[in-house]
């Protein structure tokens, strides 16, 4: 497997574990905010294969808990399994990122148990889904499909969205907490531009906005909370 990117060690991506984080390359959105766009398109080379990236973690015993997995979007790659698999067998924790638009592959995942902790991304109300994943069209039982998954699961988990003030209203957050309502946990985080994002012109929201939105899903789950503000 090929392995497009590696932050040796984090404190941020897997709650409560010091990890590193491997990034996947492809992804079956397009994001227009989308901070890893050249993993989307491809035009990331790869950096090592997976057998270089086991060698990494050999070196890292005592010093890393965890491991996180991320894109792209991971879900996609049929070897995803088998990297967790060969990583858990290493001793460390796995975390999981992703869409959510491939429940077969996140079902066959839990499962087997091959991940501690998931990070699902909730791209925004059902109504706005596929313009802001940058499709034309999207299944929307997929995701919910995802949602179910992990709401009725043993794995740790958080849903998770990234806001755009061209994107979301207030609307928006009031249909997105009854469609995760009695989650585990949900973060909203503002929208920060680089000079990876494919498109220009998009911008974060203001704390105070960002937490009114926060306010809107607190009642359907009520761990909800403004993450990086």
């Amino acid at each position: 497997m090929k392995i497009h990117g590696l932050q040796k060690m984090t404190l941020l991506d897997f709650p409560g574990r010091v990890a590193c984080t491997v990034f996947l390359g492809g992804c079956d959105f397009r994001c227009p905010y989308c901070h890893n766009f050249e993993l989307v398109t491809g035009e990331a080379k790869p950096i090592m294969d997976d057998q270089e990236l086991f060698a990494f973690l050999e070196k890292r015993h005592g010093l890393l808990d965890g491991v996180a997995i991320t894109g792209g979007e991971p879900c996609m790659n049929p070897g995803l399994p088998g990297l967790l698999r060969r990583i858990r067998e290493m001793g460390f924790m796995t975390k999981l990122d992703t869409n959510g638009y491939h429940p077969d592959m996140l079902s066959s995942l839990l499962k087997e148990g091959l991940v501690d902790y998931v990070a699902m991304d909730i791209k925004n109300s059902p109504g706005k889904y596929a313009e802001t994943a940058g499709l034309k069209e999207l299944d929307m039982d997929r995701i919910r499909e995802s949602i179910d998954l992990l709401r009725n699961g043993a794995v740790n988990y958080e849903f998770r969205t990234t806001v755009v003030k061209e994107l979301h209203e207030e609307a928006d957050f009031e249909e997105i907490g009854q469609m995760i309502r009695g989650a585990k946990r949900y973060f909203l985080q503002c929208f920060t531009d680089r000079d990876t994002v494919p498109f220009g012109n998009l911008h974060g929201p203001e704390p105070e906005e960002m937490e009114r939105f926060a306010g809107i899903v607190r009642p359907y789950v009520p761990e909800t909370q403004v993450r990086g503000m």
